[in-house]
């Protein structure tokens, strides 16, 4: 009996253990239901209010995107509030990074905020994380928007077990909106509710196959970046995103090696590549394609591979929610991505 006892003892304590690491409590509509993944923060209705905070560099002469996405969120029946250390300067950076740090602190704790949109990328985030304190968060979670840099908050929202959205910032809005409608429709979608399913435009290079499993990533040098941190995220049976600007195509082979080395796609289930932008070129040239420089890097694996993502750094920026379980399928003809 006694036997029979710890047996039953070990048993129920390894499958409550189970449970705790397989399951995340999620708010939708005011109710609280288990579902298997992250921690869904409730979708915004009218009414509700997004902060809009500057974890990163410096905005220098962005006063009028700041005031287009004040009255954007407007438009859709939203407040916004604007981080008191927004447009302070501190060298690189919007602020010291403890008024960075402050700004984005203050917009997680209060209970009243719905969401907190990044106002622009750069470089900065990094050196807050280590500051932030989730301990509010977790009582009163909310959506956290950005991309590029805002990756960093991404990785580590992730860890903490949240779902977040890559999608556009303050300063990416034009002063005709009609120029990224598509971008500012799916970014509206996503926090509101109902993320946009993609289907990708043709690529010879992409890689066939079918994955499931739930979207992580980002901005690459960022999840570079984030190896050997606590922010590094287990891509184990996840769909990987990827997008770049501005890099040497040595820098981003090099970058994937060293993620490979990592045992960073080892486990993975699938890759998509958004846009590649403005690469730089080298005086000795590197010889192939930034696709196939990918597949290249990449060509032990067999998970599928889907180009032509629209989403990075380009106008056409479309929102992802990260943290989010999709379906995968890539053919030569195109690709399909569907939110569970």
């Amino acid at each position: 009996m006694i036997l029979r006892s710890l047996v039953f003892s070990l048993i129920l304590t390894l499958n409550i253990g189970i449970i705790n690491r397989g399951y995340a409590q999620s708010e939708i509509d005011n109710s609280t239901e288990m579902t298997l993944g992250l921690i869904q923060p409730p979708y915004l209705k009218a009414g509700d209010t997004v902060a809009i905070v500057a974890p990163s560099g410096i905005l220098k002469n962005r006063e009028r995107e700041v005031q287009q996405a004040v009255e954007l969120l407007e438009s859709w029946g939203l407040y916004a509030v604007v981080g008191p250390h927004v447009f302070s300067k501190a060298n690189h950076f919007a602020g010291t990074d403890e008024e960075r740090c402050e700004d984005f602190q203050n917009a997680m704790d209060d209970p009243k905020i719905s969401a907190i949109w990044c106002a622009r990328g750069g470089y900065g985030t990094v050196r807050i994380l280590d500051k932030l304190d989730y301990t509010k968060f977790k009582e009163h979670p909310k959506w956290v928007i950005g991309f590029s840099d805002i990756t960093a908050l991404h990785n580590q929202l992730h860890n903490q077990g949240f779902e977040s959205i890559h999608a556009l910032m303050c300063v990416s809005l034009t002063e005709k909106l009609s120029e990224i409608q598509a971008s500012v429709d799916t970014f509206k979608s996503a926090i509101f509710g109902t993320p946009t399913d993609y289907s990708l435009e043709a690529s010879d290079y992409n890689r066939i196959g079918e994955a499931e499993g739930m979207l992580v990533g980002g901005n690459l040098t960022m999840l570079h970046t984030m190896l050997g941190s606590d922010e590094s995220i287990d891509t184990s049976g996840k769909i990987l995103f990827i997008e770049e600007i501005g890099e040497y195509k040595y820098h981003i082979d090099r970058m994937l090696q060293s993620m490979k080395r990592a045992g960073y796609f080892d486990n993975l289930k699938g890759l998509i590549v958004g846009d590649m932008s403005k690469l730089r070129k080298n005086t000795t040239l590197w010889g192939t394609s930034i696709e196939q420089l990918i597949l290249d890097a990449l060509a032990e694996y067999d998970f599928p591979i889907a180009f032509n993502m629209p989403a990075g750094h380009e106008d056409d920026n479309r929102a992802l929610v990260l943290g989010r379980t999709i379906e995968l399928k890539v053919n030569k003809r195109g690709s399909t991505l569907k939110f569970n």
